[in-house]
This record gives structure tokens, sequence and C-alpha cells, in this order.
């Protein structure tokens, strides 16, 4: 490898390409894709650190096209979900955690600002599928299948699409025309839509298993949990999910000046601060500790902010009128999560009783799917339609997911279930099929830009980043409207990213286990064993020459390197 001219007269070769080095090692570089915390966090499977990168580059019309192979609700999700990438982030290890849910929300935005939409999609098959229920989930497996070219329907019992979230979001934290945008793209990709269309009976899931091929039955949990101790006849009580209701729909109903919302989850918080903003003192009573409340934490200071009262780690015993209001007797209880999503126990403290004051009293505590229209039909896990790891029920050619399947009640995670059954409704359907070509995989030892970690790899930890390569960085900071302005309107309380705070966060992120090209491997490697394949191709291990010291691995600011014991 020398320069001609320049070789040493003892030399005879006139190169040292004669001389294999790479004989010498035990191990050898290996390039890899593998899966970031984020990645593996998100409900939707998003490809997180690559469309951060595109983002990074400002090309945010790319960064848009990989959100939503995963997720047609960036703008949507961007705003209300309860982001477990972030808590998984490598970042927050170094000093704080990627902002990646704000930065989500602003591709998402410029989406809608420049009108960008999917690529038209041809019918390529004949087999029809049929969703019932117009929420993020129904709509999430309607999007997914019409990309694949399959003929879908929606039926959606309400005259409006969205489900939970229309219905139950305020638009304080999901303005309607960002939502509306979003579903729009959805149906203009040619899935067809019948509002008022709800599903009554078993008679009516088997006349459209006889009409369509498939089913997917995503209705929603619109049954009322309720509190033992309260009487719901009483014009004083209002459910929880019918105040919201009337609240999004313009039309808050009068309950008094005092109201007691009951319930420590994001429904609660959200009635509690839809009846903040229509006038009424409030004071939310919840089972759980401040830090043990469901409700995402930012919700909860937002509602304290708002001038909320929270009286936590407390039950209701009994209300009951006195003296032309309502008396609520609590009682301070020892509140013990359970392993699973909604199992509790509860120990009331000795001597703790105590009575609050109030004019009206808004429950909030859950809601059950009703599965009486299928009932006869398809097994039942508790109160939740039965499902497998695909989302496939009981019977054959029906799906389910969001919350008449699960518990999980967040909305990306409905978006994840219908994503999820759209993979194996398609699988199923086409398993007759001759499979398509599968792409080419790159060579052993190369660097290839793209998408897609290899989830056999493991996650990438923060000890595999060379952290060396990053300053540190405060998180991007958040911005809120004033409480004044909030509870003047319904206008949303979170303020986007502007372009510098987006661009600023891009450049903080890891990328683990994503190839930047940011050629340290090539520079540093003191045996010149790695080749440059091109501009964003990617690079090459010379196993001639690799002697196997692993500078390279040791340098890789993103983890997307790692050593391989040789077989010999």
């Amino acid at each position: 490898m020398t320069a001609k001219g320049l070789t040493p007269t003892t030399w005879t070769t006139g190169s040292t390409e004669v001389f294999k080095t790479g004989t010498w090692r035990s191990s050898v570089p290996q390039y890899v894709k593998a899966p970031s915390p984020c990645h593996m966090a998100c409900p939707v499977d998003g490809n997180i650190a690559e469309w951060i990168g595109r983002a990074r580059l400002r090309d945010f019309r790319g960064a848009w096209e990989i959100l939503t192979r995963n997720n047609p609700f960036p703008a949507v999700a961007g705003r209300i979900c309860h982001h477990p990438c972030e808590v998984a982030c490598n970042r927050a290890g170094f000093d704080e955690s990627l902002a990646i849910c704000r930065l989500e929300r602003h591709v998402g935005d410029l989406a809608i600002e420049h009108g960008w939409s999917y690529e038209p999609v041809p019918t390529r098959y004949t087999e029809r599928v049929a969703v019932v229920g117009g929420g993020p989930s129904g709509l999430s497996v309607a999007y997914h299948l019409r990309r694949r070219g399959y003929p879908v329907t929606i039926f959606e019992a309400s005259e409006e699409l969205g489900g939970l979230m229309r219905h139950g979001i305020p638009a304080y934290r999901l303005a309607r025309p960002v939502l509306d945008a979003e579903i729009r793209r959805i149906v203009d990709m040619g899935v067809e839509v019948r509002l008022g269309s709800a599903l009554g009976s078993s008679a009516s899931l088997e006349a459209l298993k006889a009409q369509f091929d498939i089913v997917y039955l995503a209705m929603g949990a619109r049954r009322q949990k309720r509190l033992p101790k309260l009487d719901y006849e009483q014009p004083w009580v209002m459910d929880g999910a019918q105040y919201l209701a009337r609240s999004n729909a313009g039309m808050p109903p009068q309950l008094g000046h005092r109201v007691i919302v009951i319930g420590g989850g994001s429904a609660a918080i959200d009635a509690a601060r839809s009846a903040r903003r229509a006038g009424h003192d409030v004071t939310i009573l919840c089972l759980e500790r401040a830090e043990q409340m469901p409700a995402q934490h930012e919700e909860v200071a937002e509602a304290l902010e708002e001038g909320i009262a929270l009286c936590a780690g407390a039950m209701l015993s009994e209300a009951r009128e006195h003296d032309g209001s309502i008396a609520v007797s609590c009682v301070r209880v020892d509140f013990r999560a359970g392993a699973v999503r909604g199992e509790f126990t509860l120990e009331p403290i000795a001597d703790s009783a105590f009575t609050l004051e109030a004019d009206a009293l808004i429950p909030s505590i859950g809601q059950d799917p009703d599965l009486a229209p299928v009932a006869s039909l398809l097994a039942a896990d508790g109160q939740l339609l039965k499902v497998d790891d695909k989302q496939a029920t009981s019977l054959a050619g029906v799906y389910a997911g969001g919350d008449v399947a699960s518990m999980a009640r967040f909305v990306t995670e409905a978006i994840g279930m219908g994503k999820r059954a759209a993979s194996e409704i398609d699988r199923v359907l086409r398993a007759g099929d001759a499979p398509d070509a599968a792409p080419p995989s790159p060579p052993e030892g190369v660097a290839a830009p793209g998408n897609g970690a290899d989830e056999a790899e493991p996650v990438v930890p923060l000890a595999q980043i060379n952290t060396f390569y990053y300053a540190q960085q405060a998180r991007a900071s958040e911005r809120r409207l004033g409480v004044a302005e909030r509870l003047r309107s319904d206008a949303e309380v979170q303020v986007g990213f502007d372009l510098e705070q987006a661009l600023a966060e891009t450049e903080r992120c890891f990328s683990c286990g994503t190839c930047t090209f940011c050629d340290n491997c090539f520079h540093y490697c003191p045996d010149l064993a790695i080749r440059r394949l091109g501009d964003g191709e990617g690079y090459a291990v010379l196993t001639d020459f690799c002697k196997g010291c692993g500078i390279c691995v040791r340098e890789c600011p993103t983890g997307s390197m790692k050593m391989v014991e040789e077989q010999r």
C-alpha cells in the first residue's frame, strides 16, 4: 500500500498489499444495524433513529415518510403519546433523554402545513376487509391494509371518525384540525367509510363475515366502570366519559360550582381540566399517591398549574346530600399496584377519615368494552376479547385490537395493534401466493444505509456508545401557554418546537445502532483495512489486512459495529 516511487529499496514486492496481516487476528469487526432502546420501546415499532437522522439533514419529508411506514398519526402521537421511547432513551444516562415526542409532532405538523399525502395505491387484491370502529386501532389497520392494496371498509357507530381521539381527548391536548387532517389522509387513500353503523348483535358480525373475507373489531371500551358506593341515579353524578364527550362537542353540562372528579388516569385528568375550563372549582380524588397515578406526569403537572386540587391516596366511602351540597366521605388508603395493569390492592389507613364538599361528582375510573353483541361467537378473557399475539380472535377470519382487546389503553398502543394485525392479515390472505423476492442482503462485513434494524441483534446499551463525540447538551425546553390563556379557550396547552429547537434536538440523538457514515472507522483504522463504498453507501472491512484490533469498534459513536470471533 505504498505510493509509487516511494517503495523502500530493500522491498521486492512494490506494495504492502502482499502482506496478508489479516491472518493474525482472532476476531473481526462487523457492521450491524442493531435496535435502539427507543425503537424496542415504541408501541408502533418506529424506526426512530432513522427518521431523526433524516430530520437532522433537514429532510423533513423523508423523516415523515419513514415515520408513516409504521404510524399514520405522527402529529397526533407527537401530542398525546405516553412516549415510552423517551424513558428508554440512552441519552438519559448521559444528560437528558431526547424529546422524541416533540420532534415527531414537529415533523407531523410540517406534513399538515405543506399538504403532504400518501402515494395513490391501486387495489391489488380482491379480498375485502371490514373494520368495525373508526378509532386509532381501526384507522391504523385500515391504513396498513390499504397501503398493501386491499379494499377496506370502516363501519363507525358515530357520525365522525376518530373514536377516543375525538370523543375522549380534549382539544387543548389535540387540536381538531390536526386530527381531521391525519384521518383525511387515510380516507383519501380509498378507504370506504360507513358512519352511523354500529355492530349491534352476533347476527351483525355473522353478516359481515359473509360479506367480507376478514373482519377487524375495534369498537373501543365505552361501558363505564362503576363505584359500588355511589348512586349513579342521582342528578349530581355524571359519568366521566359522557362528560368528556359533551365537553369535547362544545356543550359542557352545568354541574354547579364545586366538582370532584374521581380517578387518577388520563381520562380523569382530562375531565378535571375540561371542568376547570368550564368555570368549576375542581378537586381530583384518586386512590394512588401522586407519583403512582397512571396519568402522564406532565398532565398532572399542568392540571395543578391550572388550579385543580389533588386529593391523592384516598377513596370515597359515601356521598350524600347535606345542607344543599354533597358531603363526600373519604378515607386515606395505602394503594399497591398489581403486576397487571388495572389490578391493585388497597388497605384503608386507620383514623384517616375526612369529608369533602361538592356540588357534583364525575367518576372516571375506567371503561370496559361491551362484548354483548359478540359474546356468543368470540371467546373472552375477562372483560376483553381474547386475542393471540397477532390480534387473532377465537373465530377464524376475525381479529381485534385497541381497547376491546387490551388493557394498555394508550392511543399509540392501539395504533400498534392495528399495524400488527394488518401484517398478520396480509400474511394469512397471501399464504397461497408465490413469495415475493426478498431484497438482497448486504455482503457480510459491509455497513449498508437504510432502515430496518436487525432485531436478532441485542439492544444497543449506553456503554456501547462512544460519548466522547457528544457534548453535554440540555434537552430542548418545552413551552406551554400561560395558565390564564389556557383557561380562556381550548387552545393547545403544549407549544410545538420551532425549526431551530427541532434541529438542535436532532443533533442530540446518539443514532444508537444506526451508522451515520461519520468515517471514524475509516480514519482510525491503523491498517487501512476499512474501505468506503461511496457517498452514503457504507463501508467494507478488508479482511485480508484487518488485524482485529477493535479500534474501529471503540471509536464508533453509534454502537453500529461489533467484534465477532472468527472460527478457522
